[in-house]
């Protein structure tokens, strides 16, 4: 029996002694112990009997890939090769040199400059591409990126970037420092503060302590907390947050799970700050996980006005599991439950519809909970703001844009050409619009929606079955999927050209930028600062 052979049944048996450790053995061991025996017997003949050469690793892969996908799309597997190419794709993660990198189609982007790090020093801009690390091209060394971008404190490291057809050669400073999860913090009128935090990264907590501090130097009466488009990250800084607002000894966030071990609850350690600022959180459709425990514990310790649009509805908690052979699995272990006893997880995958998409529940099924001052608040996925700024679309248009790097791709051409003066006189032409409506749509932009992928195949198949009348049928309709397109396009303007503004603006005054825009011209904050300045008004909304 070959090692790849030997290492896959010893992966299988490994997972499914995880799988019973995590069910609590609530299945009968015998039948487990059954199971693994016929599987291991199954994949051995297969590799060893099969007429053709098979590739034992990949036969593996695909299996545990297929057999999760019954599960929560949260709950992955990762080969060896997975958790490497990982450490790259991290959401923030600092590399060594000073940016959030994209990969695209195996090559190595500069996704975002940190201000004043070593890649923005040096002149590189978002959407430079690095072909080569110490005079190692990525084209042929791609996995090794990381390890040749990370290396000693002040040490050097040469890179080469290509910006359209021109390369460039730099040499870059490796350092330690982070960038900062609280971007822009400052005094607005009226007295009111507002603080923007993009990341529950380590330290997180303590960034927003000390922009509050400095703001109630100021003598701030009223405070706004964005937390928009935030993805979430570690559990206790949000928990800490929070404690900046809520007495000693409250509980913030609890988890429940099969598992006993799993079941815990976080409660704040010290005395707040300011216990009795008027506050304000934003959020919107991607403020997820951690931002979703901060804005759900204090709407329901009626601590905070919400405003925004309903948040993602991630309330599932995850736990790595290291697997033989560097590979790992991360697995969905407990659901996350606020105050008022709401589980804020919005999908159901246990439920499916029957074309497999994870069932979210309707409106009539949700349940009453109460807040600290008795206020009715719903579960169904979630935290839903106490005033919504913005009417909820069918398709998340703007994430599928992201997922295709659409966004990214366009605004590199544009800036190309393009400059713009300051923030305050910045506005998109609608030409612009037009021209990235274009552009999307030859690149075949998808909905991401079960018709279009079944369609897909059903076109595919008509071809290879010769079915010519069938396929002509399967045409009209695909015209008529590409009509509906254009309609949701077109009704989405305004929030693609927000995204578009924020992209270039990015570019051109980093995150920063981005924050104070908004404060200029976004109608969530201007929602946001005039229910601070009725003070009457919102004490009404919290009891």
């Amino acid at each position: 029996m070959n090692r790849s052979l030997i290492k896959n049944i010893g992966f299988t048996v490994v997972m499914i002694v995880i799988t019973v450790i995590l069910t609590g053995f609530r299945y009968d061991f015998f039948e487990i112990a059954k199971q693994i025996e016929i599987y291991n017997t199954l994949f051995k003949e297969i590799n060893m009997g099969y007429v053709d050469k098979t590739d034992p690793a990949k036969l593996m892969e695909d299996g545990v890939k297929h057999m999760l996908s019954e599960l929560d799309p949260y709950t992955i597997y990762s080969s060896e090769q997975d958790v490497e190419d990982a450490k790259i794709y991290r959401s923030g993660v600092y590399v060594g040199i000073g940016a959030k990198m994209k990969i695209i189609d195996k090559k190595l982007f500069v996704e975002e400059p940190f201000k004043g790090f070593s890649v923005d020093d040096a002149g590189l801009k978002a959407g430079d591409e690095i072909i080569e690390i110490n005079g190692i091209a990525l084209s042929e060394s791609f996995q090794q990126a990381e390890i040749l971008l990370n290396g000693k404190k002040n040490s050097s490291v040469r890179i080469t970037f290509k910006r359209g057809e021109k390369e460039n050669e730099v040499e870059l400073i490796r350092n330690e420092q982070k960038p900062k999860a609280v971007p822009l913090y400052q005094m607005l009128e009226d007295e009111i503060g507002y603080i923007a935090l993009d990341r529950f990264s380590r330290g997180a907590a303590q960034e927003v302590e000390f922009a509050l501090k400095f703001l109630l130097i100021d003598e701030v009466k009223g405070l706004i907390l964005d937390l928009r488009n935030n993805p979430g990250g570690l559990l206790q800084e949000a928990v800490e947050i929070v404690n900046l607002f809520v007495p000693k000894n409250q509980l913030i966030v609890s988890t429940q799970s099969n598992i006993e071990q799993y079941n815990t609850q976080f409660i704040t350690q010290k005395q707040p700050i300011s216990e009795d600022i008027p506050l304000v959180v934003l959020i919107n459709e991607r403020s997820a996980s951690a931002s979703e425990i901060v804005a759900g514990a204090l709407q329901d310790l009626d601590r905070a006005v919400v405003v925004g649009n309903r948040s993602f509805g991630k309330g599932l908690v995850q736990q790595p599991k290291p697997l033989p052979y560097g590979a790992q699995i991360k697995i969905t272990i407990s659901r996350y439950f606020i105050p008022s006893g709401r589980c804020i997880q919005a999908l159901n995958y246990g439920e499916r519809s029957k074309s497999g998409k994870a069932q979210r529940r309707q409106k009539e099924d949700y349940k009453a909970f109460k807040t600290k001052n008795g206020r009715t608040v719903f579960d169904g996925g979630g935290i839903k703001p106490d005033i919504s700024t913005n009417t909820v679309e069918r398709f998340d248009i703007i994430s599928n844009l992201k997922k295709e790097n659409l966004f990214f791709n366009f605004v590199t051409d544009y800036c190309a050409t393009n400059s713009i003066g300051d923030l305050e006189s910045f506005e998109l032409d609608p030409s612009v619009f037009k021209a990235f409506r274009t552009f999307c749509f030859a690149e075949d932009f998808s909905l991401n929606t079960n018709t279009e992928k079944h369609l897909k195949k059903a076109l595919d198949y008509s071809e290879e079955e010769d079915l010519n009348n069938l396929s002509a049928s399967l045409e009209s309709v695909r015209k008529s999927l590409e009509t509906e397109k254009k309609l949701v396009f077109n009704q989405s303007e305004e929030r693609i050209m927000w995204q578009l503004s924020e992209e270039i603006i990015k570019r051109n005054f980093y995150k920063e930028g981005v924050y104070q825009y908004s404060l200029l011209k976004n109608n969530a904050i201007q929602k946001a600062k005039s229910v601070l300045k009725d003070s009457q008004g919102y004490y009404s909304l919290l009891k």
